[in-house]
């Protein structure tokens, strides 16, 4: 049992949940990511941010490490480029240190006439940067972080891998793969690496700008929130997922959605 003391003193510690701790988040430039990105930064850890444009990941690097004294480093990184991952850890690991988070964000969900209309190259982009990438990832980083000791996968699905649309059908199928692949690892590189994912509902991110604002508004008055998420909004659970207070959390699925998935 935890001693009063041990209580206190953890939960002082929460005003830098990540402090000490080295981070890589994917698709971080921009969105989900970028709000991650900060978010660790200011909860006291190091980070890797890496993108397709490096030129991205630089500004804000630039400007997060101004902002809140960490080491924050810009790498250009196609996530779907099987080859390029396990250099890229070993540019973070060179520039930070041993890495102990990832966090797998990047995705696509391009847009397509019909389903009958979808093509192979469109179908194997989403699998690629949705599931190959985060696969390799999570199987290169984990392999390090468990002959470590331990660290921590986060990964940022969609509710619409439980609940897919026509729309969106390579997508959220992709997403649903990557929701399987998060219960695989925690098996894999448990008990000291902890893999977890959050199924993210509709935010206001760029992706967001290509939505019809009327069907959005429609839909919306049946969530319990009545209206989409605004980015920073996925802190809370990301900081709490990657820090002290999971510890007896893997494996798991956490919806942040607005209440999406309990609408009817």
């Amino acid at each position: 049992m935890t001693s009063l003391e041990e209580a206190v003193a953890a939960a002082r510690a929460t005003d830098r949940p990540l402090l000490g701790r080295t981070a890589l988040v994917t698709g971080g430039s921009r969105g989900l990511g970028r709000e991650i990105a900060i978010a660790f930064a200011a909860a006291g850890a190091d980070v890797a941010v890496a993108s397709r444009k490096k030129d991205a990941c630089e500004a804000l690097a630039e400007e997060l490490a101004a902002a809140t004294g960490q080491r924050v480093t810009a790498h250009a990184a196609h996530v779907g480029d099987w080859g390029r991952l396990e250099p890229l850890l070993d540019e973070v690991e060179d520039a930070l240190g041993p890495l102990d988070v990832l966090v797998n964000n990047a995705g696509i969900a391009p847009t397509y006439p019909s389903l009958a209309e979808v093509s192979e190259e469109l179908f194997d982009k989403v699998f690629a940067v949705n599931v190959k990438g985060p696969f390799r990832l999570m199987a290169a980083a984990g392999r390090r972080m468990a002959a470590r000791g331990g660290g921590v996968v986060l990964n940022i699905s969609s509710m619409g891998s439980l609940r897919p649309t026509a729309g969106d059908l390579p997508y959220t199928a992709a997403k649903s793969a990557l929701n399987t692949l998060t219960a695989g690892f925690a098996q894999e590189y448990g008990p000291s690496v902890r893999v977890n994912t959050i199924l993210a509902g509709p935010f206001a991110t760029d992706i967001s700008k290509a939505w019809d604002p009327a069907v959005v508004e429609r839909m919306a008055r049946d969530w319990p929130s009545r209206r989409v998420g605004e980015p920073g909004e996925i802190v809370g659970a990301a900081l709490y997922l990657c820090g002290p207070h999971a510890t007896y959390t893997t494996g798991a699925l956490l919806a942040v959605d607005g209440g999406r998935l309990a609408a009817p």
